[in-house]
């Protein structure tokens, strides 16, 4: 089993920047992948950023593309994402997620463990 920790969510104000962390703990590995998802009230929950934990190629989706950035210290087995110029269209619950699998991918269902969420705000 992999557990996921996330933290660094909380309120910012347009233009701002938050900083989300996602510690593994347990049967963690090297040559899988984790990703961000955020859900947003009444949407389906959408990928973010994925990286891979031995090579540390990334993929993003379009909205976070040039303002999020995902990194990993593998000697913390920490990902974060930094987050720059956040919208209020940003708002959302984030999702570290993590799959054994080391190719990148967008699908939720593809990842097989789940943090608990941290809860991101940018009021309009």
């Amino acid at each position: 089993q992999v557990q996921l920790v996330e933290s660094g969510g909380g309120l910012v104000q347009a233009g701002g920047s938050l900083r989300l962390s996602c510690a593994a703990s347990g049967r963690t590995f090297g040559s899988g992948t984790m990703g961000w998802f955020r859900q947003a009230p009444g949407k389906e929950r959408e990928f973010v950023a994925a990286i891979n934990w031995s090579s540390g190629n990334t993929y993003y989706a379009d909205s976070a593309k040039g303002r999020f950035t995902i990194s990993r210290d593998n000697a913390k087995n920490t990902v974060y994402l930094q987050m720059n110029s956040l919208k209020p269209d940003d708002t959302a619950v984030y999702y570290c997620a993590a799959r054994r699998a080391p190719s990148l991918t967008t699908a939720t269902r593809s990842y097989n463990y789940w943090g608990q969420g941290t809860q991101v705000t940018v009021p309009s």
